[in-house]
């Protein structure tokens, strides 16, 4: 087995730098005419100047804007990072052991590096307040939901764990505040066929073979709002909001179903009021059965006289 390169620099905010393999063949004088080529979106005068500030660097050390093209050759250099507004709700830790880790994500808080969200990720935050480095997601939970996320503290474990959610081996529970509609019997079981093209924001139900699957309890209703209980079977993008406004209660504050609406990124008024609230499964390793419960409470139902005033 060929062993995998180390980086010779370090993580910078708690990633990892990104690693390029030059092509074997190739005409260009220098690394430096092969980065502006492979590169676009980097201005060439921005990639000089990294060179120039020995900000990438291969095998033995820096390199510098004279270095010749090395066919076949690595580097590495972190990137860039984009302007991003801080995200002013902190993660909470609801269980850590050797291998896991169990956090409570605040809403508006991405789970991964991607995009315009880099430092304020709930991965990137983690590694570097806990120190650790090697940390990485079991699964995913969208930016604007809030509630547990699992993390892989050891990292030739992570695929276990990664699999008990690809083979629906992790039962997961949420909960959302929506309208209450008596005339709705519940609970009911919700199924439909979700599609959503790369690219575009809103997934949509197409007609076609089932391939999602969400059960609906109302737990309790006050002031024409409802708590709901959600069990997701499947996990189609955006499943429960588009179940819920199917059934003609879409979840409070979402800004995407029924109707598209535009909200600024640092925009942190009127969350989605949908939390990832359990996590039930047994553990890969010792067969243990393990469960988690969010500490997160929803505000539309704590307080709906608050949630619901106009801003300002």
């Amino acid at each position: 087995m060929r062993r995998k390169l180390r980086p010779p620099i370090p993580p910078r905010h708690g990633l990892e730098p990104a690693r390029l393999k030059l092509p074997a063949e190739g005409e260009w004088p220098t690394l430096l005419a092969h980065l502006v080529d492979r590169l676009p979106r980097v201005a060439p005068d921005r990639i000089e100047q990294m060179l120039r500030e020995e900000r990438i660097h291969g095998v033995d050390g820096p390199l510098g804007v004279d270095t010749p093209y090395a066919p076949g050759s690595f580097i590495w250099f972190h990137r860039d990072l984009p302007d991003e507004v801080p995200v002013p709700f902190g993660i909470d830790v609801v269980h850590r052991d050797e291998h896991l880790l169990v956090a409570d994500k605040p809403h508006f808080l991405a789970t991964i590096p991607r995009g315009q969200h880099i430092l304020e990720t709930a991965l990137v935050r983690l590694r570097r307040d806990l120190g650790l480095p090697h940390l990485s997601p079991a699964h995913r939970l969208d930016r604007v939901t809030a509630g547990l996320v699992m993390f892989v503290i050891t990292p030739e474990l992570r695929g276990k764990y990664q699999t008990l959610f690809r083979d629906r081996k992790v039962h997961k529970e949420y909960e959302a505040i929506a309208p209450y509609d008596p005339a709705l019997a519940l609970p009911r079981t919700v199924r439909s066929r979700i599609v959503k093209d790369r690219g575009v924001l809103a997934a949509q139900e197409v007609p076609g073979e089932p391939n999602a699957e969400t059960y609906v309890d109302l737990l309790e209703h006050r002031d024409g709002l409802g708590r709901y209980r959600l069990v997701p079977s499947t996990g189609r993008t955006h499943q429960l909001r588009v179940h819920l406004s199917r059934l003609g209660i879409p979840i409070l504050g979402d800004d995407f179903y029924p109707v598209l609406r535009e909200k600024p990124l640092g925009d942190f008024t009127k969350p989605l009021q949908l939390l990832a609230k359990v996590l039930d499964f047994d553990d890969p390793l010792t067969g243990a059965h393990r469960r988690f419960a969010s500490g997160l409470k929803l505000s539309a139902w704590d307080d709906p006289e608050a949630w619901a005033a106009p801003p300002g």
